[in-house]
């Protein structure tokens, strides 16, 4: 087994597209972030790769200040991993399905005697059977460049009610000119002119885009915005080619996890993001 840290995210992408790309579902955020960045949209805190037998057998990424996406991170090889990792730099934690996650948790805590805290728990979501629902006044509408100062209020919301603050090393408007650059389908929901609501489904990569962020400000819940946000820009996704459309619900929310099945959404798995402190 060799594991390979590497520099330069061609290279990087070349060797573990093709690994992520086998299961696009379970690997949905490497894929989404890879494309970004082979796109100029960010840049990389650490890229690795291991072999086996001439294969490539795992891989991980990771982006400044986020944690480490182990999703293609073995269990068995977790702990060679997280060592070769550090040469990198110090990691924030592990983001990805639970054995995934966890085991490189157990291998950082094994090395560095640090303890590893749940900062949030999702669900995978797919969709089956789009279900728009109906008699929702308004309609959608394709964000752009006139709404980067809309959607980077909105995003910061988000994440404040999220996450109970902004944790991104960029600004919420460096994300929304970001996002609008890589042609994401930011759409928002209007009544009467008026945004109300919007969700983002990311651009196709591997025959999956992911839905998200959703966000309907205070005032304008509970009239079914977020519901019809969503399916539309679920609509979109499967408009541009998606075969698969995904988005992860906070498992201490349980309004989104009624909501999302009620559109056509099934859960497929939970993952976890584990923040480390000594």
């Amino acid at each position: 087994m060799e594991i390979v840290l590497h520099d330069d995210v061609e290279t990087f992408a070349r060797l573990a597209r093709p690994l992520l790309a086998a299961d696009p579902v379970r690997h949905t955020v490497e894929l989404t972030v890879l494309d970004g960045l082979c796109r100029g949209g960010g840049r990389a805190a650490a890229l690795l790769t291991v072999h086996e037998a001439g294969e490539v057998a795992g891989a991980a990424l990771q982006t400044p200040g986020r944690p480490v996406l182990v999703s293609a991170v073995p269990p068995v090889h977790a702990a060679a991993v997280e060592e070769a990792l550090a040469a990198a730099g110090p990691a924030l934690g592990a983001a990805g399905p639970i054995t995934e996650a966890e085991a490189f948790a157990a291998a950082h805590a094994t090395r560095t005697g640090a303890c590893a805290h749940a900062e949030q728990r999702t669900r995978l979501f797919v969709l089956d059977e789009l279900v728009a629902p109906v008699g929702v006044p308004g309609g959608p509408r394709r964000a752009d460049e006139r709404d980067v100062d809309l959607l980077a209020r909105w995003r910061r919301a988000f994440a404040e009610d999220d996450r109970g603050a902004w944790t991104s090393p960029e600004t919420p408007r460096e994300i929304v000119l970001g996002s609008l650059r890589l042609a994401t389908g930011e759409l928002l929901w209007e009544v009467d002119g008026a945004p109300v609501a919007q969700a983002a489904a990311r651009p196709v990569v591997a025959g999956m885009s992911r839905i998200g962020p959703v966000y309907t400000p205070p005032e304008h819940r509970r009239h079914g915005y977020a519901a019809a946000v969503t399916a539309a820009a679920s609509r979109w996704a499967l408009d541009q080619g998606a075969q698969r459309v995904l988005l992860f619900t906070d498992l201490a929310n349980p309004i989104t996890n009624r909501l999302y099945p009620r559109i056509g959404y099934r859960p497929l798995h939970d993952t976890v993001e584990l923040r480390f402190a000594a």
